[in-house]
């Protein structure tokens, strides 16, 4: 792997917050202290106003660039579009990317200790949700010394949450970028992810969720909720290529009950990886946290939401083939947000990727990001290079990293 156009090596942070306090959630209870990982890339400029808030997708981290620890074999799950001269120019913004709390990638989770006991909380770990990992995010930017964020982009989960800051705290953000997301998850989204969690119940290794100081964990419960969730973030036409009727080792049918079909092996071999870096009782969480969010709550009016985001611009990106979050649902937000009077570009980019397209339409998501925040940053006369040197030299698709690879371990 080249380095290219690369933030290089780089080291995941910690905040810790609510030690005195309690940080009360959403639904009544409280937290205390609590922990947020987090990465930064690039400088922040004099007056604190080129930070752009990176939000990620569900088993995602604060590692969104870069080298961990310089290991080339960490590499931030958006690296493709993170670092000098990519859509998120390093050398003309300061990028901030943190781990939601429920997740297990250093903030405070399941899996963390919980004072009170000495031992890993397990399911005495409070439900959260979108709204408040996004308000533990506020704590993080205040603690950065950030009044107002240039902007705040991500995809699908990460799209909820930049959601989330533009309806419920739209005095700290100057723009969004919502990609491949949802206002709120439909029926059918429900349904998915309460299939990945009868999974994990259904493991006996999960143990109601204490599991942490026995020897079997529920692996094999974790990977076949990772393996429906690999399902919905193909399409069907990218299955035909990518797999087809193709057999793996072999030349015909063995009739028997087997890994015969390519497909077969590649969810068997995604679930598998998935456990071996991701929290089965975090995965409970965090896809509680999407089933629970809803934007159209409690007015009814998804135009209501954004009564006071007026003067937040909006790039909203949606993917022809994405069938998860189906272009419908961005256009619906389109109308809703085109109603409460904000500034709203839209696109709905042509891909046969499915959901997984905001991470492999590099190209498109650079040219529309580039364009996008270059404008921001002339109309809010925000101090920062008119153009990076890396920017001015690089070609399209130079130093890149695979992304099918990158994007197997992302959404």
């Amino acid at each position: 792997m080249t380095t290219d156009n690369s933030v290089g090596s780089v080291t995941t942070e910690t905040f810790t917050f609510a030690e005195d306090e309690p940080f009360c959630l959403e639904s009544g209870a409280t937290l205390g202290p609590v922990t947020l990982a987090y990465e930064t890339y690039g400088k922040l400029n004099a007056d604190h106003s080129n930070a752009i808030l990176i939000c990620h997708a569900l088993s995602g981290s604060a590692h969104a660039a870069g080298l961990l620890d310089g290991d080339p074999e960490k590499i931030g799950w958006w690296d493709d579009c993170i670092g000098p001269g990519k859509a998120f120019d390093t050398e003309r913004y300061f990028v901030i990317c943190s781990n939601v709390i429920g997740s297990c990638y250093g903030s405070t989770g399941p899996l963390a200790i919980d004072p009170a006991t000495g031992k890993p909380y397990g399911l005495h770990f409070p439900v959260v949700t979108i709204s408040d990992m996004v308000r533990a995010q506020v704590r993080l930017i205040d603690h950065l010394g950030i009044d107002k964020l240039l902007c705040v982009a991500g995809g699908s989960m990460g799209g909820m949450q930049v959601l989330e800051w533009a309806a419920h705290h739209p005095t700290r953000v100057r723009a969004v970028i919502p990609i491949a997301t949802t206002a709120h998850h439909s029926p059918m989204l429900i349904a998915f992810s309460e299939v990945g969690r009868q999974a994990i119940y259904a493991d006996p290794a999960w143990n109601h969720g204490d599991y942490y100081d026995k020897p079997a964990k529920p692996d094999a419960g974790l990977a076949v909720a990772r393996m429906v969730g690999h399902i919905t973030y193909l399409s069907e036409e990218s299955m035909h290529l990518k797999f087809g009727r193709r057999l793996q080792a072999m030349e015909k049918y063995g009739y028997e009950f087997q890994t015969e079909f390519e497909v077969e092996s590649y969810l068997k071999y995604n679930g598998l990886k998935f456990t071996q870096r991701f929290d089965a009782n975090a995965y409970l969480y965090v896809t509680k946290a999407m089933d629970y969010f809803d934007l159209t709550q409690p007015t009814g009016s998804l135009a209501a939401s954004f009564a006071g985001a007026s003067h937040v611009k909006f790039l909203v990106v949606s993917f022809t083939s994405d069938w998860l979050y189906p272009s419908y649902h961005s256009k619906r937000l389109v109308s809703a947000l085109t109603a409460a009077g904000a500034d709203v570009t839209y696109l709905d980019v042509k891909s046969s990727w499915g959901h997984d397209a905001f991470l492999l339409e590099v190209e498109t998501m650079t040219n529309l990001i580039d364009s996008f925040l270059g404008r921001l940053v002339r109309e809010e006369q925000i101090a920062v290079p008119l153009v990076s040197p890396a920017r001015a030299l690089m070609r399209v698709g130079a130093g890149q990293t695979p992304r099918a690879k990158l994007a197997e371990s992302l959404a």
